[in-house]
């Protein structure tokens, strides 16, 4: 199911997609402090990347949330060294963790003194990799989402295993990948997907019509995922 939240100002788009988050997060430290159980109260934000997401990043880190509390982790990143200027974890480092989200842990997806196989393998092995409570998405104009490629030789694969993480090889992006696959996404409690212009949702409503090939028609036409829209003209 689908909600759009549709904006003509970028930065109260921006804005209001903040206080979801943030919502979102203290719904999921409240829900673990009421639960029977014990251990530290920790709830997982995963981030996108990219040169759109850029400003929403840098204003989402002034708002005063219970960062100490907060893991940060990325929806996916390039096979990349962290000094690459197209990794994600350079981004975030650069934009979200920062101001009041200095006090949040952050744990990236890349480690390229291992193979890309082997460290796959690895976060899929790592108890500590917890699946996010709350997910902010991007979409490319092919209707990609996190770095599910239709056009990558990993799709069916990315698609169907019930595995958190999966390897990409992108046919027309640039970079390996490491991504969440389709079924952790689908998990997620709270999906928010950040997009701007005509295009892109046109290409979001064409893909909420009817089933397409690409990996956010089939989480918008999946009956038990809600994906939140914060959508600008601009």
């Amino acid at each position: 199911m689908i909600e759009l939240h549709a904006f003509d100002d970028p930065r109260v788009q921006r804005d209001a997609l903040a206080r979801a988050v943030g919502d979102a997060l203290q719904a999921s430290l409240a829900a673990q402090a009421a639960a029977p159980v014990t251990g530290a109260r920790h709830a997982t934000l995963a981030v996108s990347g990219g040169t759109s997401p850029r400003p929403f990043l840098q204003d989402l880190s002034t708002h005063a949330f219970d960062w100490e509390h907060i893991d940060v982790t990325l929806v996916d990143d390039r096979w990349v060294p962290e000094s690459d200027s197209a990794s994600n974890a350079r981004l975030v480092r650069e934009t979200l963790l920062q101001n009041a989200a200095q006090h949040a842990h952050f744990l990236p997806l890349v480690d390229v003194s291992q193979t890309l196989d082997a460290h796959v393998a690895a976060l899929n092995a790592d108890a500590q990799r917890k699946l996010p409570d709350v997910a902010v998405l991007g979409m490319g104009e092919d209707g990609h989402t996190a770095s599910i490629f239709a056009d990558a030789p990993e799709w069916d694969f990315a698609i169907s295993t019930p595995r958190p993480f999966v390897a990409v090889h992108p046919g027309n992006a640039p970079h390996a990948r490491v991504s969440w696959s389709l079924s952790a996404l689908k998990q997620v409690d709270r999906l928010f997907l950040l997009i701007a212009g005509e295009r892109k949702l046109e290409v979001l409503q064409q893909a909420a019509a009817a089933p397409q090939k690409n990996a956010i028609s089939m989480l918008a036409n999946d009956k038990g995922v809600r994906l939140d829209v914060y959508w600008c003209a601009n």
